[in-house]
């Protein structure tokens, strides 16, 4: 019995250790990975969505691309579509069906509110609750437990992509909470890190190269993958 109660106290003590250190060195480095504070601190399309979010996770990286020629890659982007660019074999064995695509799909480009985007047969069903071509996307989940937005923001360098979850545990005890803390939250970064670097691979391998000055020619159809006037509305509208 004795043993029993000092293995208990030794768990639980290493536990709320390492909880503790956890938020202490390494939580925010985490949760805000190549954000800046600036870009942790500003409001995005989706936030209101789920004010009362328990975690907040905000992460970005600079694109060398405009935004128009990232856009296409985050549109296309779901199960049984252009994937998530980031673990296929971790994503596939939670039954999430991703394959990661490295062309733009024509055929998955003309997204629009009020679309659904299954998560495999199992996950959580995502919403297309806002777009702004090519600003913004926010995907929102049919069980209202998590909200997930793209910022797209032009800089001198290319484009900061933002990422940002809000995600609310409203049923979840304490262990529960300890365990997305410790496991899930580390666990997202390594997954969004590879995403991130994934559509900015894409993206920048995409980029076209900057043609010769012309002059009196006539004009050419564009060749975009997606309808220039295809009709965009935001939550609400």
């Amino acid at each position: 019995m004795r043993t029993s109660s000092a293995i208990a106290i030794g768990l639980t003590s290493a536990v709320t250790g390492l909880a503790a250190g956890y938020r202490l060195f390494a939580r925010n480095a985490c949760v805000t990975w190549g954000a800046t504070a600036e870009e942790v601190g500003a409001a995005l399309p989706g936030d209101g969505l789920l004010p009362d979010a328990g975690t907040v996770t905000t992460r970005a990286i600079t694109v060398a691309a405009t935004p128009e020629q990232i856009w296409p890659w985050l549109v296309q982007m779901g199960s049984g579509r252009g994937g998530a660019y980031t673990y296929d074999w971790i994503e596939n064995l939670l039954g999430l069906d991703m394959h990661s695509a490295h062309e733009i799909l024509p055929q998955f480009q003309q997204l629009a509110v009020d679309d659904v985007l299954p998560l495999g047969e199992k996950g959580p069903a995502l919403r297309v609750a806002a777009l702004d071509r090519p600003h913004a996307m926010v995907l929102a989940s049919t069980d209202h437990h998590w909200v997930w937005a793209f910022a797209l923001r032009p800089t001198a360098d290319g484009t900061r992509l933002i990422s940002r979850n809000r995600i609310a545990l409203p049923d979840a005890g304490v262990l529960q909470r300890f365990f997305y803390m410790l496991v899930m939250e580390p666990g997202s970064l390594i997954m969004e890190a590879k995403m991130l670097r994934g559509i900015k691979e894409r993206a920048e391998r995409t980029v076209p190269p900057l043609p010769a000055p012309v002059v009196d020619l006539p004009e050419q159809p564009s060749d975009t993958p997606y309808v220039p006037n295809w009709p965009t509305r935001v939550l609400g509208d």
